[in-house]
Formats: structure tokens, C-alpha cells, sequence
């Protein structure tokens, strides 16, 4: 079966560095389906040159009209969308965001078939793609640096100025953290990464209750997990599944761990009903400890009370003061310092788009050449022929401008 793709250029502002293929990548998927070509829009934003892909035999041109695919990571502008092409990328419209109405709208008109990467799942609806580890590895990163800062004890460059892993942990290795305690929240994606820069610096985890009854003589963190955190009101003990069915029977048990924490990161993901774990009042006691949070979910005016907006690769930290419940500068006394940048991942471009890859070629390349045997093609797909997929039917309100 011979099939053209293409990795289209990132013409979102500001320009995102990341890509779906490596060079490499692009190199194994013609060489595993001889007949198929991956050809290259050049960019010269992308973090991979377009001299790397020349190097290994991949055609670079600035017109990929030709290929039966485009495989991109952000948003396309409308304007840019090819009518009566196949498209892979993040569009942001399955949670019926109204800033992407008018593009989803566009790619029906154009009979654009939109595959989101969001949506790129297994029977059981869990995500096979995506970017959450490195976003983990850049917020824990961010993390470490905003505590630093905040507290006047050390100065490390930004994530984005290293680029890679492990120019980040390299850093961070040499920094002597005091007896902080740190607590995680999530063991997905988001949180494994977190956790691996949280090891590599050399800081003891802990379980949750020698974490929460004891005192360190040097710095410590738990990692913890839904039911860590959350209580049937009942008392009755089930496991993490009810919860994410019945949200709506459990209160946060969060504050446990805020009356002792000195550095929150926050890397768990929030679904609809569930408690918040540091509500407004929450915040405002005087047992809160925390002085830090890193919200690599970022879930603005969410289950964090102090995101009150997401933050830049540029302008990191902001600060929220709990009693006025507005923005203040970070440093300010009684300031929580807030690092909610909301596209972390784009600060190590690099690993990110080796690890995407290496995910889109396992899971959901083979599809393409195996009549879509699993059903990943089918799932993922939003929109055919002008038209929602029955299983997307649900955002039609959302196009026609009814929600």
C-alpha cells in the first residue's frame, strides 16, 4: 500500500518546535512500507533543521499538497487547512473550546478528515500519544527553579535554555536542596515525568505517612494518587475506578498534605465533579505551608486555586495572594508562587518530538497498513467527508453555535 504523508510547518504564534516525526522516524516508517514517502514542509522553526532530514534521504519542499496526509502538532490556521486532506494534529475542540469553533467549522467545510491526537485511544478510551511526560520532566524542572527563586537560594537557567533532558538534570544534580518536602500528585504520564526529576536530583521518596507524621534532615517527596488525596463521604473503601465514575461521593483530603508541604507539583489529571484540592479558603488558612506550586495540569480556576491563569516559557512565575485572592508579584511576602506555564513540552523540543514519535510508530502508524486491525483509526477519527463521526456527533451544537 503506498502512502504519502507529510510534516506540515507550525504556523500557530508563537511557533511551536516540536514535530510528529523525527528524522529518524520519518527514515523507519519508508524503510518497514516500501512505497510509502514521508515528505517535509520546510520550517525553520522546527527544532530538527530541514538539513537533517536531507541528510537521510527525506524530500523537503515548501508545497505538500501532493501527500494524502499532514501529520502537525498545533492548531492549523483556517486559512492554511487543505480542503479534501487527512489531518493529524491537536485541535483543541473535543471539550467544545470556543476558540476553536470557527476551525472546526472549517476543516467540515473543506471535507477535512481530522484525526486529534487527543483522540487517539485504546477500546478502553485510554490516550496511546501524547506530550504529558515532558511536560512532567519541564514542570518538575520549572518546579525546583521557581522554589529557588521564591526563597533566594539559588538562580538555574530556564528549561527552555537547556532544551534537553539531560542538560536539565545535569543542572539540577548540583543544586542542594534544605529539608523541603515536595508532594506530587498523578502517576500518568504527567507525574512519571516529574517523579524522574524528582529521583535524578537524588530526593528521598517517602510513603504517605511517614511524609505526612515525620520531620527529614533533608529534602523528601511522596508521590500520590487519586485515592491518597480523596474519601468516599461514606468512608467505604474503593478503588481509584469509583472515584472516576462517582466523583461527586468523595471530598478532597488534600489539606493533609498542604499543612506540611513546602513545594506542590501538580501533575494529576482533573475530571469533571471531582473535588478541588486547594480551594480559596484552603488557601487562605493559616496551616497552608505551601509557598510553591508548579501546576503542570494547569487547570485555570480549577481544583488549584492559585491558577488563576496559565503562565509563558517567557514569564514563568507569577504570584497569587491568597487573602486579596488576586495576581501579585511572586516574591511578594505571603505570595504563593505559581509556575503554570501551558505548553511545557515545548521546552524540550527535542526529546519531546523523539518520545511522540516513538509513540505515533507503535501505535499508530501499523493501522495504515493493517486495514486499522485495533480500531485506532476509527476511534480517533472527528470528522468525514463535511460531516462529525457519530462518536463526535455530540460537538454538532458546538459548530452550529447553539453552546
Amino acid at each position: 500500500m503506498s502512502i504519502k504523508f507529510a510534516l506540515i510547518a507550525e504556523r500557530k504564534n508563537p511557533p511551536d518546535r516540536r514535530v510528529v516525526l523525527s528524522p529518524e522516524a520519518c527514515q523507519k516508517v519508508m524503510s518497514d512500507h516500501p512505497g510509502t514517502e514521508v515528505i517535509v514542509e520546510s520550517s525553520e522553526h522546527r527544532v530538527f533543521p530541514d538539513s537533517y532530514y536531507e541528510k537521510l534521504g527525506i524530500r523537503v519542499t515548501d508545497d505538500v499538497s501532493e501527500a494524502d496526509i499532514l501529520l502537525g502538532v498545533k492548531e492549523v490556521p483556517v486559512e492554511d487547512l487543505i480542503p479534501g486532506k487527512s489531518y493529524f494534529f491537536f485541535s483543541h475542540t473535543i471539550k467544545k473550546q470556543d476558540y476553536n469553533r470557527k476551525l472546526l467549522k472549517a476543516i467540515l467545510e473543506k471535507n477535512i478528515d481530522l484525526y486529534d491526537h487527543e483522540t487517539i485511544v485504546n477500546e478502553k478510551g485510554f490516550r496511546l500519544i501524547g506530550f504529558g511526560y515532558y511536560a512532567g520532566i519541564a514542570g518538575a524542572y520549572n518546579g525546583i527553579r521557581a522554589y529557588g527563586l521564591k526563597h533566594k537560594l539559588f538562580e538555574i537557567p530556564k528549561a527552555v535554555e537547556l532544551e534537553k533532558k539531560d542538560r536539565l538534570i545535569e543542572v539540577l544534580k548540583d543544586i542542594d536542596l534544605p529539608p523541603i518536602k515536595i508532594v506530587l500528585t498523578g502517576k500518568g504520564r504527567v507525574g512519571s515525568g516529574a517523579k524522574e526529576i524528582l529521583d535524578e536530583m537524588g530526593i528521598l521518596e517517602v510513603g504517605v505517612e511517614d511524609y505526612l507524621n515525620k520531620t527529614f534532615e533533608e529534602a523528601v517527596y511522596v508521590n500520590i494518587d487519586v485515592l491518597d488525596y480523596n474519601k468516599r463521604l461514606d468512608g467505604e473503601l474503593r478503588d481509584m475506578f469509583d472515584f472516576f465514575d462517582h466523583p461527586e461521593d468523595y471530598n478532597s483530603t488534600f489539606n493533609r498534605y498542604s499543612k506540611v508541604s513546602d513545594l506542590y507539583i501538580a501533575g494529576h489529571f482533573y475530571g469533571e465533579g471531582a473535588p478541588y484540592l486547594i480551594t480559596r479558603n484552603d488557601a487562605k488558612s493559616k496551616d497552608f505551608n505551601i509557598s510553591v506550586v508548579a501546576d503542570i495540569s494547569c487547570d485555570v480556576d480549577g481544583p488549584v486555586a492559585c491558577t488563576i491563569r496559565s503562565s509563558t516559557i517567557e514569564d514563568p512565575i507569577y504570584g497569587y495572594d491568597p487573602v486579596q485572592e488576586t495576581e501579585v508579584g511572586f516574591m511578594e511576602n505571603g505570595a504563593i508562587a505559581v509556575m503554570a506555564v501551558d505548553n511545557l513540552p515545548c521546552e524540550v523540543p527535542d526529546n519531546a518530538s523523539r518520545g511522540f514519535g516513538f509513540m505515533f510508530l507503535k501505535y499508530v502508524m501499523p493501522a495504515f497498513f493493517n486495514d486499522d486491525a485495533d480500531g485506532i483509526l476509527k476511534r480517533a477519527k472527528m470528522t468525514e467527508k463535511g460531516k462529525l463521526t457519530p462518536r463526535f456527533s455530540y460537538l454538532q451544537d458546538y459548530v452550529d453555535g447553539k453552546e
